[in-house]
């Protein structure tokens, strides 16, 4: 097969087109002819040498696949050779097969092309865990997410309107400002021209938001902590900014907050499971209904895998960056 190897640590010129071995499905695994991949950030931090793949995954960027069941290994059942899926993967997704494990394997949305398809499993799953598992947003708070404008940020958004919260998102650009809006964002502020805590108090009248989506890290956990209402909580899932924080525990202690955060990658299938179940129940008819979707910037073939994550690593994109095989 046709797969995109990282040949050494470094930028994206070492993402080089190889051939390797066709995989072959474990017990309750599929083989999936993939048709589209997605490009997340995790893969260019594994690029870079500093996030190494699970124990026992493929050293094959890629996290998010959609395509045709080829083959189905031992012990499977619910699952037929020629089905339409998209699944969540602890690697290899960039190559023109992928094992996927049963667990992590939903059906393709009806309406929805393969590469809409291939845009959901890494946000739809990290947003629902994060937002909806871990902080228990709920209809009628509010919800504060950084970089509104990527795939995360855009899924946040959505599926926290779609279920009755509000939601709060700070952007680089006005351009990236209207997108959010037409998402549904509440308010959108630039953080170039803006301070997002003086805004996020403002319109809030003081009160502050309920839960707060961190990709960014470093200098902005205390303002994300003092943008927090009473009883609020904050999720970690990326520290763009870097992960060492400086910050006063009085507010959190006072405001009796919660602090937490996850990575999604090195959980068990079980514990992903969980979520493909809550996801193919809850959210699954509502990109069915067209009340949410997968949004797309760019697609690419999937020999163009490097200029995908040059556009990633400018942050020039709006939603998902895709490869097709």
């Amino acid at each position: 097969m046709k797969a995109i190897e990282i040949t050494k640590p470094g930028g994206p010129d070492v993402l080089q087109a190889t051939t390797r071995p066709d995989p072959t499905p474990g017990e309750n695994e599929v083989l999936v002819r993939v048709k589209a991949a997605g490009i997340n950030r995790p893969d260019v931090v594994q690029r870079k040498g500093l996030y190494p793949p699970p124990p026992g995954a493929s050293d094959i960027p890629g996290l998010e696949i959609a395509g045709l069941v080829e083959a189905i290994g031992a012990g499977v059942s619910g699952f037929n050779v020629g089905d339409r899926v998209c699944a969540l993967v602890p690697g290899g997704g960039y190559a023109e097969l992928c094992v996927a494990p049963t667990q992590t394997c939903l059906p393709v949305p009806d309406g929805l092309s393969f590469v809409q398809a291939a845009a959901l499993p890494e946000t739809y799953f990290t947003v629902w865990s994060n937002v909806f598992d871990r902080a228990v947003l709920s209809s009628g708070e509010t919800l504060l997410v950084h970089g509104g404008s990527s795939g995360i940020g855009s899924t946040a958004i959505q599926l926290a309107k779609a279920f009755g919260a509000g939601v709060i998102t700070t952007v680089g650009s006005e351009e990236k400002a209207d997108f959010c809006r037409k998402l549904g964002a509440d308010l959108v502020i630039n953080y170039r021209t803006q301070d997002f805590e003086k805004e996020v108090l403002e319109f809030t009248d003081g009160k502050g938001v309920n839960v707060v989506l961190d990709m960014v890290g470093g200098d902005y956990v205390p303002k994300n902590i003092a943008c927090l209402a009473p009883d609020g909580r904050h999720v970690s899932i990326a520290f763009l900014n870097g992960p060492s924080v400086e910050m006063n525990m009085l507010p959190v202690m006072v405001k009796r907050l919660t602090l937490t955060g996850s990575t999604l990658r090195p959980r068990d299938n079980e514990f992903k499971g969980e979520i493909a179940k809550a996801l193919g129940t809850s959210v699954w008819p509502l990109l069915e209904k067209g009340t949410v979707k997968p949004v797309v910037d760019t697609i690419l073939p999937l020999e163009k895998a490097a200029d995908g994550h040059r556009l990633m690593e400018s942050s020039g994109h709006m939603g998902k960056i895709m490869l097709e095989t």
